[in-house]
């Protein structure tokens, strides 16, 4: 199986990577930066997915080695904690150029690619910032709430070709991301969780192969978040 994976150069993205190479997936990564991962089944490309060009370069490299992507994890995203009306233009711009932009060019550019096959599963990132309307988080939640949005309109589009597209949304998970926000914070959140505890990588993977899986094949459209959050 060939699956590409967005935003691997660590944290979640990392961990989702390693797991499939352990798998025996061949797996194509890609981030801004160059990759510490290193395995013969992993090929890396520096970019940033917001740059369309860019994105379809990386997409014909892939079939062009490998003939075909079976799976998109839609991993990459980044996030920034401004009041709103703290929030400087540029900001948002990246945000959004990234989380939802990367997101739909990365997609629509694979999706091409899986109609060929008529088969395919992608997975969409989301946040619970989006149920919780998180204070702080107006930006980031906007953008990953456009990401729902495209998840299930491209899921009944992409539907007559055999191609499957749903989302995860995770809670707080011990990762970069996280260490730059204040702990009562984060344990803020936690509590508004039904099952009061912090996510882990784990956590993401078993709802990713839950998508990923033949079984699966009646699953698309939909959104799932961890910890008891809806």
């Amino acid at each position: 199986m060939v699956i590409l994976i967005t935003g691997t150069r660590k944290g979640i993205g990392k961990a989702i990577a390693t797991y499939y190479l352990g798998l025996g997936y061949v797996v194509i990564g890609c981030s801004r930066k160059d990759a510490e991962l290193l395995h013969p089944n992993y090929r890396h490309h520096s970019i940033d997915i917001s740059d369309e060009k860019a994105v379809c370069s990386m997409i014909h490299a892939t079939v062009n080695e490998f003939g075909k992507i079976d799976a998109l994890i839609n991993n990459a995203g980044i996030a920034s904690m401004n009041h709103l009306l703290l929030t400087p233009g540029k900001t948002a711009q990246q945000i959004m150029g990234t989380n939802f932009l990367g997101t739909f060019f990365v997609m629509r550019e694979t999706a091409k690619q899986m109609i060929r096959k008529k088969h395919g599963r992608i997975v969409n990132f989301t946040t619970v910032a989006v149920p919780l309307a998180l204070k702080g988080e107006a930006i980031y939640a906007a953008s990953k709430a456009a990401v729902e949005s495209l998840t299930k309109i491209a899921a009944r589009e992409l539907s007559p070709h055999g191609i499957t597209v749903n989302a995860i949304g995770p809670t707080p998970v011990e990762t970069d991301l996280i260490r730059l926000i204040p702990k009562e914070k984060i344990n803020e959140l936690i509590e508004t969780q039904a099952i009061n505890r912090i996510g882990t990588t784990g956590d993401i993977i078993n709802v990713i192969d839950f998508f990923l899986s033949e079984k699966s094949s009646f699953i698309t459209g939909q959104v799932i978040y961890l910890g008891g959050i809806n």
